[in-house]
């Protein structure tokens, strides 16, 4: 349990670490930071450009095309910064001189479209949540469904799946929940970003996509970041986890999967949040990162990229909550701070870096 000592002394450690590398804030005229990537990352990102601009006169452009597509615009140079729900592996890091480094965290929600069900009112475990999305279970009131659930009446009606068309992060972070509930998932699929799915299976881009499709089709069955639940009206679900209990989705059960993580613990965010224990933890919990170029090749476009992050570290934390995101661990933004204030231009050297007055840290929980 963190003690008030500990938050003040962790946030003076990220402090210092950042005047003594800060980075010199944006004006008007600084050249427009570019992002592009993850789709379930995409409402933050929006905010914080939002802010960024009332703030400083300075453009961000963020481009929701997928955690895939976002690590190879990073990787190609085309961006400033790339967005991903995935924590890149090792060798990709490697190869492409990449650092990364996490920003938020937020959850995954199963959706459905059923007539009389209510937000929340639906339960389901993962084992029987992978047989829907492996096309062995297709009827709402098929036992293994109406077993978990007694005390509603479930329509016969065919299950419309709903998966994602392109390569995404939140693909990813679902598959690892279901890996670890099923070992015929793990043996079949697989933890991938891009999935084979069964035939007859609706396919559709962007976490946008799949929530407009879910809201749109009756007896439908998605998965998206929470923060579009709200914003499309969606009908969540909820889902036994590794403790055995039933669970909705929500900022506070996202919060208590992050607690008994090693993210908490150690700092550490290379590992998944899922199936993580506690009684009120989501099990379907995720991270979303930020990958930027260990020695920039295009110094004004990663800078650029950098200053947005770095006022966004320091001003965003009310806006992350608000677009139903979590903040990071303290010690975990230590370390983002630390790996931000590395990132060099191609002579070795800082990047339009200067000492300055910074503003505030915004207020944590």
């Amino acid at each position: 349990m963190k003690n008030k000592d500990a938050i003040v002394f962790l946030r003076w450690v990220a402090l210092c670490s950042v005047v003594v590398f800060a980075f010199q804030m944006a004006s008007a005229n600084a050249a427009t930071a570019t992002g592009a990537g993850s789709s379930a990352a995409a409402p933050i990102y929006r905010t914080w450009a939002k802010s960024y601009l009332r703030a400083t006169g300075s453009i961000v452009e963020y481009d929701s095309i997928g955690s895939s597509a976002g690590m190879k615009k990073i990787q190609q140079n085309a961006v400033g910064f790339g967005a991903t729900d995935v924590y890149p592996r090792e060798e990709d890091l490697i190869n492409g001189d990449l650092v990364v480094f996490p920003i938020a965290i937020t959850g995954i929600s199963p959706i459905i479209n059923l007539p009389r069900i209510q937000n929340g009112q639906l339960r389901l475990t993962g084992e029987v949540l992978s047989r829907i999305f492996m096309g062995e279970i297709s009827h709402w009131n098929a036992s293994e469904i109406a077993e978990l659930n007694p005390d509603i009446v479930l329509p016969d009606l065919a299950i419309k799946v709903v998966v994602r068309a392109d390569g995404s992060g939140t693909t990813y972070n679902f598959a690892d929940y279901l890996a670890k509930t099923s070992q015929k998932w793990k043996s079949t699929y697989g933890v991938k970003t891009t999935i084979q799915w069964p035939d007859g299976f609706g396919s559709f881009k962007g976490s946008d996509g799949v929530s407009k499709a879910v809201r749109d089709t009756v007896g439908a069955i998605g998965y998206v970041d929470y923060g579009y639940v709200a914003e499309y009206g969606l009908t969540a679900i909820q889902m036994k986890n590794s403790d055995g209990f039933y669970i909705k989705p929500s900022l506070s059960s996202f919060k208590s999967a992050l607690k008994n993580s090693e993210w908490s613990a150690k700092g550490k965010f290379n590992n998944t949040l899922t199936s993580k224990p506690g009684k009120d933890a989501w099990p379907i919990t995720m991270g979303t990162f930020v990958v930027f170029p260990r020695m920039a090749k295009n110094a004004e476009q990663t800078a650029a990229a950098l200053q947005f992050i770095l006022w966004s570290f320091f001003n965003g934390d009310t806006l992350v909550q608000e677009n139903n995101f979590v903040r990071l661990p303290d010690r975990v933004q230590a370390s983002a701070f630390r790996i931000m204030t590395s990132i060099r231009d191609q002579s070795g050297m800082p990047l339009n870096m200067e000492l300055m007055s910074l503003p505030a840290v915004s207020k944590g929980e």
